[in-house]
This record gives structure tokens, C-alpha cells and sequence, in this order.
């Protein structure tokens, strides 16, 4: 797809993933956007983050899409292959550093893989 242009939108919503692990859900991005943007402005640009291999998507708990931002990821492959924490106390998602080896399976080429643990956080266990 080539370098993506910095517009204000797209440096807006990057700014969100400057911290690198903890995710944002969709939903909590078009609403903290509500005033400077609209959905599908908001959307658009996820998608063509995700295309370029600078964030990424995954289901959570619930099936709401989370985002997060991509290490070492590019437009042509994503390569942060890893598991996702969703704490079921105060909702906090996040991206575990953790490496996982996706199986290899006869007469398949697996690219990607959802992994979302659940529990509780430090935060919410220590209360």
C-alpha cells in the first residue's frame, strides 16, 4: 500500500498507541474521538493502520474489536504474533510479551491467531 500520510486523524489516533501495550477498543476510540472526528473517519484509518502493519486487530472477551500497536510488523506481513490479556474486573486489555509458535497443519498456511487469556489484573487481584 506505500507510506501512509500523516493527516491529523491518523497522527491523532496513533498517538493513542504511544504507551505499546495496552489495547484500545474500538467503541472507546470513536467515542474519545467523538468531537474531532466521525466513526467512520475513525474506521478508515484503523483499517489503513492495520494495512500498513502499524497496529493490529484482535476479538476480545465480549467480540468487541481491540487495536493495539504492531512491533516489527510491516504492510506486507504481520509478525507480532502473540496472546492478548483481558482482565474481567475492570476491563483492561492489553498485549502480553509473550512469543507463541502457531502450529503447522497439513494442507494449511496459518498467517494469524486470536489469543485472549482472561482474569484478573495485579490492579483488581490486589483489592
Amino acid at each position: 500500500m506505500g507510506v501512509i500520510r500523516k493527516t491529523k486523524s491518523v497522527t491523532t489516533i496513533l498517538s493513542y498507541f504511544s504507551d505499546g501495550h495496552e489495547a484500545i477498543s474500538v467503541v472507546d476510540l470513536v467515542e474519545r474521538l467523538s468531537d474531532e472526528m466521525n466513526k467512520t473517519t475513525v474506521y478508515r484509518v484503523l483499517d489503513r493502520l492495520e494495512d500498513e502493519g502499524l497496529i493490529h486487530s484482535f476479538s476480545g472477551a465480549k467480540g468487541l474489536t481491540w487495536y493495539a500497536k504492531c512491533h516489527d510488523c510491516s504492510s506486507h506481513h504481520h509478525q507480532d504474533v502473540h496472546p492478548h490479556f483481558e482482565c474481567k474486573e475492570c476491563g483492561k486489555v492489553e498485549c502480553l510479551d509473550v512469543s507463541i509458535e502457531l502450529p503447522q497443519i497439513n494442507n494449511r498456511h496459518i498467517e494469524t491467531a486470536d489469543v485472549l487469556l482472561t482474569g484478573q489484573c495485579d490492579d483488581c487481584k490486589n483489592l
